[in-house]
């Protein structure tokens, strides 16, 4: 698998999809009928995050080095589960915080499909998988949601989660943020908003504008998706929460943080092959499997442009691009080892990454 900086390395495979890309995005855009960019200026980063009272009110054990914590959330005005994988060594450790996709259900997809508990399982980092917030960005919403209900997920990664869950980890004070497809979104969100509270994040198969056409079309079918309405998000697109959330936008906010972004290609391989024919339905599975194929081609759109942008303003990233692949956890699996490599590089740089 090629790896590395910005702009050493575009594979045939990604240029050659780079239409079939830009075409998934323009007919996704005329669906919903988005408006363009609405105001191009640099939107201000958002505040730092300062820590609000929170505490762990119940641990249960799952399994060796899992637990599942529930915190007591006041930005949310609930508990909020989040399982924890136990890193190996003494400790202390550093801290990663792994978001889910779209689904987010109530055990993150990492851990029921993405082999996150093995993967992790000789890794001197304690890791942390948030819950429940599917079709959410992983922001603060302007308004309750009548199908998704009340989100402040940004006040309660960055102000209320640490503060909590770090002690309770006994925590070396290092973290990093990582995630796939909307939490790859929601993870440089988090990044670019908060500049120097992670020392490293990564994105896997993601968007990181808001505000472009493609950013703006992906962003509302990702909530529409799970029945919610995007308006209650940010307000209608193109206005000034839907900039201050843009990554490509707030880049320059990211420099000094280490970055990793991957995508595959859209082509399907073995493994989406061998998925598709041992499902217990098949056509169904093949039907999605086509929504696969245009997801990842536009998240490799996504990625090369972030990518592009980044090295245009002289900002370090490390980039993977895998040559076959849909937007799927077969594929999303086969992206952590090389994400987890650079993040380990600001997370335990004594160590040799595996």
């Amino acid at each position: 698998m090629p790896e590395g900086s910005i702009g050493m390395r575009k594979s045939c495979t990604g240029v050659a999809l780079r239409r079939m890309g830009a075409g998934v995005a323009v007919a996704l855009t005329l669906a919903v009928g988005l408006p363009g960019v609405a105001d191009d200026r640099t939107p201000a980063p958002a505040p730092a995050p300062i820590a609000l009272q929170s505490s762990v009110i119940r641990v249960e054990p799952i399994g060796p080095r899992w637990d599942r914590v529930y915190v007591d959330s006041a930005a949310m005005g609930r508990p909020v589960a989040v399982d924890v994988l136990h890193g190996t060594g003494a400790g202390p450790r550093p801290t990663l915080y792994l978001l889910d996709g779209v689904d987010a259900e109530q055990v993150s997809d990492w851990l029921n499909k993405g082999n996150a508990a093995e993967f992790f399982a000789d890794k001197p980092v304690d890791v942390v998988l948030p819950s429940g917030g599917t079709g959410s960005m992983y922001s603060d919403w302007q308004r309750p949601d009548a199908v998704l209900g009340w989100n402040r997920w940004e006040t309660f990664l960055t102000s209320e989660l640490p503060g909590a869950i770090e002690p309770y980890l006994n925590s070396n004070g290092r973290r990093a943020v990582a995630g796939v497809s909307m939490g790859a979104q929601g993870a440089m969100m988090l990044a670019h908003r908060h500049p120097g509270f992670y020392k490293a994040v990564a994105g896997m198969s993601g968007c990181y504008s808001t505000v472009d056409d493609t950013g703006a079309a992906v962003t509302t079918l990702t909530v529409a998706s799970r029945g919610g309405n995007v308006v209650n998000l940010w307000g209608p697109p193109g206005t000034r929460d839907w900039r201050t959330h843009d990554s490509t936008l707030g880049a320059e906010a990211l420099r000094g943080t280490v970055i990793h972004l991957s995508a595959a290609s859209g082509i399907p391989n073995v493994p989406d092959l061998t998925q598709v024919a041992r499902a217990a339905d098949p056509v169904t599975a093949l039907r999605e499997a086509g929504g696969g194929i245009a997801l990842e081609a536009g998240a490799r759109l996504c990625t090369e442009q972030f990518a592009k942008h980044l090295s245009d303003l002289g900002i370090p990233a490390t980039v993977s691009y895998e040559d076959t692949g849909i937007h799927g956890w077969a594929d999303f699996t086969a992206q952590l080892a090389p994400a987890w490599q650079t993040l380990a590089t600001a997370l335990v740089p004594q160590s040799v990454p595996r």
